[in-house]
């Protein structure tokens, strides 16, 4: 054997020495010549396999964050890696080589004079450029069959986000941003935002309990999920996080480890690499769940197909380490109430199959049921676990009294169900009432299927699903934001002067996406500004743990507007994508 083709062969590792070992490297070599008729190309060299992994999981950290050691890259690669280390695929985790440098959180609230200098102000943004390319670099020009998980906080999140404009999306299984301070949710502005409604919620929005998030504290990255990335994006912003939220707390901002928002997030990722390399997902998130069963005696037929799969359901479940629950229901009108015939705390295979073997089914013969009644009650009596997987499972054949007889109203039933974590109904029936459900399924983040199906198929949705954050908690009423309004604008010597109005206690500077700190008068003065690069000077009103809507000050002679506008730079030349249309408010 020729050395030069030897060595380009002995990347692969095979067990043995001496001459068992090249025996069966010439084997291997020998069938490629027999399959193709020749090699038809080099394989890597050992150390260049060693680079490129089947998949690299990247994390861009955020402000002051140490490389290697920042805790929120610590903590969402172990939670990761506990998932997809049996995945049977090779990986490795890259805390991206950028500056992150930091935005002085500590000092976030300190209290501007009438005099602010900017020179500082370009290191961030520079910062957030460094990461870009940095990542860049490495998806587009480095290992060309390695996919890659990209995942970034605070200030790593905007390289993220940013990056998605420049990158190949072919290879990426999914990005996630925590924190995001150019968050853009659209559904979330608005008197009563949409939002708030449980309504046009982003594919992107995996737990941003806010209704009220419409953009980061810095602007907005627009679209936030281009095209290329449907169904690749995921953001998760703290219920009161001054970067992405309508609120105004920090400490919110620091506790996505914590909190558990990287564990959530892994749930989802790492189910988004199973399904990338065509493996079995190994693992399953915690589960509880409820079934609920029409026994009115048309549920015969439908029932007896059903049996199996309920336990099929709860064997899975059950081996996951999750609980079950089983209740049936009938009619209010007959005054039939849901009974219980086990809880999470109860329920075993065996109660659960005696149960089901001896359900009687009686009664019916009107339509429709009391299955608003009985999921709030099935919902409310139990004693749900904080951060599990919630399913309700239902088998019926008919619709729902609407209001139910008790009073109970669709409305009631979804309120609940997001505000326990949420519970998601999956409903099995009839072709015909499929439509007729329809509304309570998606209402409440499940889904409908015609009992024709596999019902298998249904149970593998279930199981599969690593969700355990809403993504919305929707609010009643209105909520009346800070307001601000430019009303006078100067230009000075390498700068500007700015007399503002507001209804606000305070107001936030934003300098080239800088924090600069709080400003508690009527006008400030920003120098030190380099006329020949591009600025953005954003004034944030804050008032009574709320932030109103950031505005972007012009700094050549045009008005000043909401802000929201933001682009991105491909080759200095600043791009302002349309807006996506998503029928928000």
């Amino acid at each position: 054997m020729p050395s030069k083709i030897w060595r380009k062969i002995r990347v692969r590792k095979v067990r043995g020495s001496g001459k068992k070992a090249r025996i069966k490297l010439q084997f291997l070599m020998t069938a490629g010549i027999i399959v193709g008729g020749s090699v038809p190309f080099a394989l890597p060299t050992q150390s260049s396999a060693e680079k490129c992994p089947e998949l690299k999981v990247v994390f861009a950290r955020g402000s002051g964050g140490e490389r290697w050691t920042d805790e929120n890259y610590l903590t969402f690669r172990d939670a990761v890696d506990t998932k997809i280390k049996d995945y049977g695929i090779s990986y490795e985790f890259l805390d991206l080589d950028y500056p992150a440098i930091g935005m002085n959180i500590d000092s976030i609230w300190s209290v501007l004079g009438a005099y602010f200098g900017a020179g500082d102000s370009y290191e961030f943004g520079a910062s957030v450029d460094a990461g870009v390319s940095e990542v860049t670099k490495i998806v587009n020009k480095e290992c060309v069959n390695t996919k890659y998980v990209l995942a970034g906080y605070s200030q790593g999140a905007m390289v993220v986000s940013k990056s998605l404009h420049n990158i190949d999306a072919d290879k990426i299984i999914y990005a996630a941003t925590f924190g995001d301070p150019k968050l853009y949710l659209p559904e979330g502005k608005g008197w009563i935002p949409a939002a708030c409604r449980g309504e046009n919620l982003s594919d992107y929005r995996a737990y941003v309990p806010d209704c009220r998030a419409y953009e980061g504290l810095l602007g907005s990255y627009r679209p936030y999920e281009p095209s290329a990335f449907v169904g690749k994006v995921g953001t998760w912003c703290n219920k009161y996080d001054i970067f992405c939220s309508s609120y105004f707390d920090l400490g919110s901002h620091l506790a996505y480890t914590s909190d558990n928002l990287y564990e959530d997030a892994s749930k989802i990722i790492s189910a988004k690499i199973a399904d990338a390399f065509s493996v079995a997902n190994r693992y399953y998130n915690a589960h509880d769940t409820a079934i609920l069963i029409d026994s009115t005696i048309s549920m015969t037929d439908l029932f007896a197909k059903y049996h199996d799969e309920a336990l099929n359901l709860a064997r899975k479940t059950f081996a996951a380490g999750g609980r079950v629950a089983l209740y049936d229901y009938r009619d209010l009108q007959e005054s039939y109430h849901p009974v219980k015939h086990c809880d999470f705390d109860t329920c075993t295979m065996e109660t659960i199959q005696q149960a089901l073997d001896n359900l009687e089914l009686q009664g019916g013969g009107d339509y429709p049921e009391s299955l608003l009644s009985a999921s709030f009650t099935v919902m409310k009596e139990l004693k749900w676990r904080v951060g599990a997987t919630k399913s309700l499972v239902i088998l019926t054949d008919d619709t729902y009294h609407s209001p139910d007889i008790d009073g109970v109203t669709f409305y009631d039933v979804k309120k609940l169900s997001q505000e326990i974590d949420p519970v998601n109904f999956y409903i099995i029936t009839l072709e015909g009432m499929v439509e007729g459900l329809r509304p309570l399924a998606e209402a409440t983040g499940g889904m409908v299927v015609d009992s024709a199906d596999d019902l298998s198929f249904l149970t593998e949705t279930i199981m599969n699903r690593a969700d355990s954050l809403p993504h919305v908690v929707e609010e009643d009423g209105e909520v009346e934001l800070p307001h601000l309004e430019i009303k006078e604008q100067e230009k000075i010597d390498n700068g500007i002067r700015l007399v503002i109005e507001t209804d606000a206690d305070s107001v936030m500077l934003v300098v080239n996406d800088m924090v600069a700190g709080v400003i508690d008068g009527d006008s400030i003065e920003i120098r030190d500004l380099d006329l020949t690069r591009e600025n953005t000077v954003v004034l944030v009103p804050l008032k009574n743990g709320r932030r109103g809507s950031a505005v972007n000050v012009s700094l050549d002679d045009e008005s000043s507007e909401e802000s929201g506008v933001s682009g991105y730079e491909t080759d200095n030349v600043v791009v302002i994508p349309k807006t996506p249309d998503t029928g928000a408010i």
